[in-house]
């Protein structure tokens, strides 16, 4: 109950204080990638419950002759590769704090298809609600692997504590400022998630 308060108090005054922000976004998103402004995507939230997560729009909806949708990196512009290096494409997603359906702090919420795919320790990332942020973001973001970032969502699980999400607040913040792990190695985001080998 006091995270779920911290979590809406914090979220609510954020809303507030970037209002003129998010209007300045929308309007660049509008004039860079054209409408729609925010992007919406189904996920597993809470015990995997699925709802639905905001975010800015950041890439181009463009597609090749067949009609598929292009790659990542052939569909993230420039203006969206500074949105995502900013982490102002995450505003939108205080709406589903706000919401209840997601925390501040969590495990990030990836896509539904992943849900078949994780193993029993794996899985216990979805104990708790996702967040904008969290304990892997901190520790690595995208430029670790999957098996690492699953790992430390499941530590974050295991020590959950208002303490800790302020901690991983704090970091974030400074995160965002030296713009550090956005991509992997190989990749502008993060590659599909296939599964864990089992040696």
């Amino acid at each position: 109950m006091l995270k779920r308060i911290f979590d809406f108090c914090v979220a609510l005054l954020a809303l507030l204080a970037f209002l003129p922000l998010l209007i300045i976004v929308a309007l660049l998103v509008k004039k860079n990638l054209g409408s729609p402004v925010l992007y919406s995507q189904r996920r597993p939230g809470l015990h995997g419950k699925i709802f639905t997560m905001y975010k800015f729009r950041s890439m181009k909806d463009t597609t090749d002759s067949s009609g598929k949708v292009l790659s990542d990196e052939e569909r993230l512009t420039s203006f969206g590769k500074k949105l995502r290096s900013t982490s102002l494409d995450e505003l939108p997603g205080l709406w589903n704090v706000l919401k209840g359906d997601m925390s501040l702090v969590g495990p990030r919420p990836l896509l539904v298809e992943y849900l078949p795919l994780y193993d029993e320790e794996q899985a216990r990332r979805h104990n708790v609600k996702p967040g904008i942020t969290g304990w892997a973001q901190v520790n690595g973001r995208n430029a670790i692997s999957w098996e690492d970032k699953f790992r430390l969502d499941v530590w974050y699980v295991k020590h959950s504590s208002l303490v800790l999400d302020i901690k991983i607040l704090l970091m974030t913040v400074k995160k965002v400022f030296i713009k550090e792990g956005i991509s992997a190695d190989t990749h502008v985001t993060m590659q599909p998630f296939k599964g864990t080998r089992k040696d």
